[in-house]
């Protein structure tokens, strides 16, 4: 719909349908599709729909839809704004298309291809010269890591003679002694998209140089392909899953302590938010090797909160930027005294970041942990340290921005919230009320 509009609308009606649309098709997801639903609706030999795949779609949708509004400099400057529509839909075609393929050589294809969209939304939109590193290290981090997946899809091809999700039994392509080795090379690209700690450092790169709308789709939306991708790896060969369990459950855990202690120290607000990534994600790794009911239940959750608290966060984090042209903490101090109603929102957004009730976060916390009980309590217990250190580097964050005298540097600016205001509800609504139905999301894992 968005292809036929006329080239010579104005920038800001485009600007207002495309909007539109984008909401009224996540809207149409719910009807068409019920959250609730346990059943698998097969469209064709390539294309299939069930519990897992229709809440990333929606996601999508909705915070696309969110991205439009956040930009509305794009449009209000017309600084290439109909590029910046079409990129937009292209990436979400992409997306969709990932979320729904049922044939693993298709959904490589669209996992890769979504690099792409992503790229362009830096280089053109991006802040910083610093934009072409960034994008270095986001295409070398995952285009590397997804050659041995490549390989391993190719060696599964040649052992089955298919690649199709559903209505086949597998037979390993590999013999047992060196079946670990073969799954590590399977979901190393899943690994690092997502991303796993000591793979992570394109993120923060990539975060703090991209704009707002890049920020938002990659720490919502992109960041789940890796979740999504090894979980349909694993719901294929669930006991090579578990097998991991022990070494990339502590590698995550620690990863999310030390990430935490990282996040304490940083000066740039979107580097904070950035790191606070890797946690939350290590949180969704381990509830997914676990391969049980209550670990896939509270990572599909966890993956749903956490692109709704991160793109809020990051939208938020993006208002303070038009504001005051600074990210930096030492700079942004005192927010309460100025905008008062404003540090409702990111008090808000900072106790969903941290899990507190009554957050759908929380909930899925809960699901994880009761998951990683049964697992080990090792892991048990590094995950409540975690959780701790999530919760240190949120009250920070707060209270650094909201508290404290105005900084001297700080020059004078106008604002108008009625943006902003549409902009937090749609992100804070969702992550709030979702907790009174959750079932919507995790009866149809």
């Amino acid at each position: 719909i968005l292809l036929l509009l006329p080239m010579n609308m104005s920038v800001i009606s485009m600007w207002v349908v495309s909007i539109t649309v984008l909401l009224m098709m996540a809207g149409s997801m719910l009807t068409y599709f019920p959250m609730g639903s346990n059943k698998m609706v097969v469209g064709s030999d390539f294309f299939f729909f069930d519990g897992l795949s229709v809440p990333l779609i929606l996601l999508t949708l909705w915070v696309s839809g969110l991205m439009l509004i956040a930009s509305f400099k794009v449009f209000q400057t017309n600084y290439m704004a109909k590029f910046f529509v079409f990129n937009l839909i292209l990436l979400n075609l992409v997306l969709m298309m990932c979320f729904s393929i049922s044939n693993l050589g298709l959904f490589y294809i669209m996992f890769e291809s979504s690099l792409i969209p992503t790229v362009v939304m830096i280089l053109v939109w991006g802040y910083q010269p610093e934009r072409l590193q960034a994008s270095s290290y986001f295409i070398l981090y995952t285009v590397t890591a997804s050659l041995p997946l490549l390989l391993g899809l190719m060696m599964l091809y040649s052992c089955n003679s298919s690649l199709s999700m559903y209505g086949m039994i597998w037979a390993l392509p590999v013999s047992l002694e060196v079946s670990n080795i073969w799954w590590m090379m399977c979901v190393l690209a899943f690994l690092v998209k997502l991303p796993l700690y000591m793979v992570h450092l394109w993120l923060p790169k990539a975060h703090v140089e991209a704009p707002v709308a890049g920020s938002m789709i990659l720490a919502a939306v992109l960041l789940k392909l890796g979740s999504y991708g090894l979980m349909r790896l694993s719901s294929l060969f669930p006991e090579l899953s578990v097998s991991l369990v022990s070494f990339l459950g502590s590698l995550c855990m620690i990863g999310a302590c030390v990430t935490s202690v990282i996040c304490l120290r940083q000066p740039d607000m979107k580097s904070m938010i950035a790191y606070s990534s890797v946690g939350h994600m290590g949180f969704v790794i381990i509830g997914v090797l676990s391969c049980s009911l209550w670990g896939w239940y509270g990572a599909v959750g966890l993956m749903v909160a956490h692109g709704l608290c991160s793109s809020g966060m990051f939208c938020i984090a993006n208002t303070v930027y038009e504001y005051m042209s600074t990210r930096s903490l030492i700079l942004v101090k005192g927010l309460l005294t100025i905008f008062p109603c404003m540090s409702i929102w990111w008090f808000m957004l900072c106790i969903a970041n941290m899990s507190a009730p009554p957050t759908f976060n929380l909930l899925s916390e809960i699901f994880l942990l009761v998951s990683i009980l049964k697992s080990s309590l090792l892991l048990s217990f590094l995950f409540v340290i975690s959780s701790v250190m999530v919760c240190a580097f949120s009250l920070v964050l707060y209270t650094i921005t909201q508290h404290g005298s105005l900084s001297n540097f700080m020059g004078s600016f106008s604002y108008s919230f009625s943006r902003n205001y549409l902009l937090m509800v749609l992100h804070i609504a969702p992550l709030y009320f979702m907790v009174l139905h959750p079932y919507g999301f995790f009866w149809g894992v």
